[in-house]
């Protein structure tokens, strides 16, 4: 019978297990200290010694089997699960290759863990780690070593029902180990699932399907916990074994039965779940979904009532939700094969869609959620019908309605603390809306009647609704502008029915004043809305001043929430920055409002300030936005410009001077911070300055002058010089852009202090600065660059070659930056006409700059930046490599250049494969080519003669090698590349 328990025989598993008589037969009680929890740190390191020395023991694992089956450690599970970690590494590491004797001992284990699992209720993370270990033997052994595995393991069965939830348990591991197709496989790995999959269907899978029947019928009534891992179990096979083993009159019937009872029905849901997700032919699918429908229609399971449990109902929409997306698939295979099949599967569809409208309109979130593939799915279908039907088109409105409903908040949600719930509730509301986008490209007609209709009536009596229906009338509005079809962003032309309902919405959306209704999330869909039509004011620019009014008063920068002032700053500058032709009139206004917005945030202002640091970015942004785009003359914008930045101007001296004078670390670092955003406002405030004409056509040339006066004395700063360096450099970057040559004399002044006390991070963050300047000024900043230049490269390298902990990554990185910026630095003095500034270098300060580089292009382990070295060596050949270049640099060519070209290549690090080393291949072969344009055949005869042959190359190698050298551009580097190939294999 199955499930006799066979004692030992010549063939059956023996219940003891029996080491080697040569090995030592105690653990290390002792060291088995640091297992329990309040071990002192000593202990612990022991125990874990203890662990490595077992693991790395070839037989260690026999002394912890012995231990684990001997009952000596029985109540201690720390100990338990600690020899159950070696016994799993040596089955992970070495079983394999095992010899017969430790294969007949690891059975003999498992026969006793078997017998011990059946006879103790151990706690679940001990079973599940018991239940690992043996499927980690079955992977090995079975079908070669151990055919009759699945026999064996049946006949425990007979011992109890703990033995039942055992066997379950090693049936999930396996599936796990073999099946699981979320975990990653070796092609090894994938090979021997292959097999053993095939073995289980040839020889087992037969017994097993029995015994799980046999365990539901047995304990439905006495144990539904190992019922419901039982059809856990089910759910794992059915998508590889033999539908018809599961699918009949035998199964089928008790998995409906559980459907009806309280403590089964949530795991009988997911197990039909899995059964109807199974891949098979889309007529033979249809069947078997239908066939699970009426069985469960006539059992009533589907007459589901509102207050049915939560979580059983989400079961259930789960079902459904599978149900109807595999019978649209199976509607979408059958559509080109067979029209009358397919048509009897839309039937099928159709008829679940009362279902899918039950659960997607059910109150619970999750049930409604656990439909949304079925009803994207079906829209698609929709989308594929012509004509549609009657009742095609009362589902779509349905549906419409049920989304609408669906997206309004619930009374308990926390607008001013969102938590969990709120995050899951704004996760769910996205589903709806790319449903809701979906049915708008379905039936745009329909969603713009609709969402017409319920923002007008809504917004015209906003003041007598609630909160929700006020908060979902304008996010339709709002959502509307992704959901019909446009042209950037242009709804108020082309069509004509569509332009003009989203006029009177967005008209009624202003005039109706619902902006005054106040809530926190109503001002910022209002705001979001009013940004995101903002060509509506282009048709109706007398609404503007309304807006503008909203976003400067109360409900906007000054409203309660600081959630809608922060939004509020940023949606003002696009608002701004759309609508400057209709601003104008109004600047001089706006100035008067938010002239508290603009007072720096310091420690010492004494009030709660009304925007963050980052808020007010923005609103400075704006400002220097409003006053370049104004109609006004170039005085009054240039005095508008000093309103602005002159709180900053008033302030910045005196924050310096209590920074330093503090004490407080807290209280100093407040400055700091304070200090930098000061930079970092006027910074913004440029940013309407495309250029240096830009700023003098607005006369504001002295206004930013001054202030980089006043921020250059920061570099001097004694303490947190690294944050107040930032918010320097910052501002200097937008000069270089709007001041040009006049920010030169301010350059020395920051360098200076830069190289006195630099790291890696400092050096790292300026050179981008000093590579702007050259980039923007030329020959114009050469001879401030030759003064500076070797400085600048002395205390670069000085500060790579400074000692660091190889631990301290942060370190190691902030050099590695540091070094691609130098050749970052280098490359863009010879790409932009600056070359004297190298070449008027001393000799031997020039040599090694030029070392450095051959240096990066052989050496340093970034493609990008061997590529940039690469490039830099083909500039200077070009440059300096001719008849009458740079003296001495062709023997420099020779001796250092060419090889270069050679010697990168061949370094192991160098992957011929990856796509950023290939590019460094490419520069490689081009600086080649370029040595060649500049030295003929010198270079020829110097390959051929010379180099080559020192690279065991024969004369005829080194004579195609010069061939293709000689090719055109693109052969060349498809050669080099196979060159190198050939010479790595």
């Amino acid at each position: 019978m199955m499930f006799q328990w066979n004692h030992c025989t010549q063939s059956a598993w023996c219940v003891d297990f029996y080491p080697t008589q040569s090995y030592i037969y105690t653990m290390d009680d002792e060291a088995l200290q640091g297992l329990q929890s309040l071990a002192s740190r000593i202990e612990q390191t022991r125990a874990l010694q203890y662990f490595e020395q077992l693991k790395a023991s070839s037989d260690g694992w026999k002394l912890t089997a012995q231990a684990l089956t001997s009952g000596s450690y029985e109540g201690n599970d720390h100990v338990k699960f600690f020899c159950l970690q070696v016994i799993e590494y040596y089955l992970r590491t070495r079983y394999g290759e095992g010899n017969q004797e430790e294969h007949a001992l690891v059975k003999n284990l498992i026969a006793r863990l078997l017998q011990l699992q059946g006879q103790r209720q151990d706690k679940s993370f001990l079973r599940n780690k018991v239940s690992q270990i043996i499927s980690l033997a079955f992977v090995i052994d079975y079908p070669v070593r151990w055919v009759r595995f699945f026999s064996d393991l049946l006949q425990s069965l007979s011992i109890g029902h703990l033995a039942v939830d055992m066997y379950l348990r090693i049936l999930l591991q396996i599936d796990s180990e073999v099946v699981d197709r979320e975990i990653v496989h070796t092609p090894q790995e994938t090979d021997r699932n292959t097999r053993i999959k095939d073995a289980m269907r040839d020889h087992s899978v037969l017994q097993l399907a029995e015994s799980w029947l046999q365990i539901m019928n047995e304990y439905s009534s006495t144990q539904p916990e190992i019922v419901c891992m039982c059809l856990d179990v089910v759910g794992k096979y059915i998508s590889w074994i033999d539908i018809g083993l599961i699918a009949n009159d035998k199964f089928v019937p008790v998995i409906i039965r559980f459907m009806s009872m309280p403590l089964l029905r949530e795991s009988a849901c997911d197990c039909i779940h899995e059964i109807i997700s199974k891949g098979m032919d889309p007529v033979a699918k249809t069947k078997l979904v239908e066939s699970f429908t009426d069985v469960l229609e006539n059992v009533g399971v589907l007459n589901l009532s509102e207050d049915e449990d939560g979580d059983f109902l989400a079961k259930m929409a789960k079902l459904i939700n599978c149900m109807g997306v595999q019978l649209i698939s199976s509607w979408q295979k059958l559509l080109k094969v067979d029209a009358q099949k397919a048509g009897e599967t839309l039937v099928a569809v159709e008829n679940k869609v009362s279902l899918l409208f039950r659960f997607l309109g059910d109150e619970d979130d999750d049930v409604s959620g656990a439909v949304a593939t079925f009803t994207t799915d079906y829209i698609s279908l929709l989308k594929q019908m012509d004509p549609i039907t009657p009742k095609q088109r009362e589902n779509i409105e349905a549906l419409l309605y049920i989304l609408i409903k669906k997206m309004k908040f619930d009374e308990s949600y926390n607008f001013e603390h969102e938590g969990e719930d709120e995050a899951m509730f704004m996760e769910y509301r996205k589903q709806l809306k790319t449903i809701f986008t979906n049915l708008a490209s379905l039936d745009s007609q329909l969603v713009l009647i609709t969402v017409h209709n319920i923002v007008t009536h809504t917004l015209s009596q906003w003041k007598n609704m609630e909160l929700k229906d006020i908060e979902v009338a304008i996010t339709l509005l709002y959502t509307l502008a992704e959901a019909l079809p446009s042209s950037q962003g242009q709804h108020f032309t082309g069509d004509v029915t569509k332009a003009t309902a989203l006029q009177e919405m967005m008209r009624l959306l202003i005039t109706s004043r619902v902006s005054c209704q106040g809530h926190m999330i109503v001002m910022i869909h209002f705001f979001e809305t009013v940004v995101r039509y903002e060509k509506f004011f282009q048709c109706e620019p007398q609404h503007v001043p309304d807006v503008l009014m909203a976003f400067m008063d109360e409900r906007g920068f000054h409203h309660r929430s600081s959630q809608v002032r922060s939004r509020a700053s940023y949606l003002f500058s696009r608002f701004v920055k759309g609508l400057k032709g209709q601003i104008n009139n109004y600047i001089d206004d706006i100035f008067k409002r938010i002239g508290d917005l603009l007072v720096l945030n310091t420690p010492d202002n004494g009030y709660q300030h009304l925007l963050s640091n980052d808020d007010q970015l923005f609103v400075y942004e704006t400002a220097g936005s409003l006053i370049v785009s104004s109609n006004f003359p170039p005085e009054k914008k240039s005095a508008l410009m000093k309103q602005v930045l002159a709180p900053i101007a008033a302030k910045f001296a005196l924050l310096m001077e209590k920074m330093i004078a503090e004490k407080d670390e807290n209280k100093q670092l407040a400055y700091a911070q304070s200090i930098n955003n000061a930079m970092a406002l006027a910074s913004r405030a440029s940013k309407g300055f495309s250029s240096q004409q830009t700023m003098q056509n607005c006369g504001c040339e002295g206004v930013f002058v001054e202030l980089l006066q006043i921020f250059i004395q920061a570099v001097t700063v004694p303490v947190h010089r690294q944050l107040i360096h930032v918010g320097v450099r910052q501002y200097m970057h937008r000069m270089v852009v709007c001041l040009e040559k006049e920010i030169l004399p301010f350059v020395p002044v920051v360098l200076e202090n830069l190289l006195k006390q630099p790291d890696a991070r400092e050096l790292h963050d300026f050179i981008p600065l000093m590579n702007q300047m050259i980039m923007k000024f030329k020959s114009a900043i050469s001879p401030f660059l030759q003064e500076v230049f070797m400085p600048v490269v002395s205390t670069i390298f000085r500060v790579l070659t400074q000692p660091t902990d190889d631990l301290d990554q942060v370190a190691v990185a902030d050099k590695r930056s540091l070094q691609k910026s130098y050749y970052q630095f280098i490359s863009t003095i010879v790409s932009n006409d600056v070359l004297d500034v190298l070449k008027n270098q001393e000799v031997h300060n020039l040599h090694q700059v030029l070392i450095t580089i051959v240096q990066g292009a052989t050496e340093f382990p970034d493609p990008s930046s061997q590529k940039t070295c690469f490039n830099i060596l083909k500039r200077l050949v070009a440059a300096w490599g001719g008849k009458d270049g740079l003296q001495g640099f062709p023997d420099f060519v020779y001796k250092s250049i060419i090889p270069a070209c050679f010697m990168a290549p061949m370094k192991p690090e160098f992957d011929l494969k990856d796509a950023q080393t290939t590019l460094a291949l490419n520069e490689a072969a081009l600086c080649l080519k370029c040595v060649l344009e500049q030295r003929g055949d010198e270079m020829i005869n110097y390959l051929q003669g010379d180099y080559l042959p020192t690279h065991r190359l024969s004369p005829d190698q080194a004579r195609e090698f010069c061939d293709a050298l000689k090719s055109e551009s693109k052969l060349f580097r498809n050669y080099f590349k196979t060159f190198f190939t050939k010479a790595k294999s």
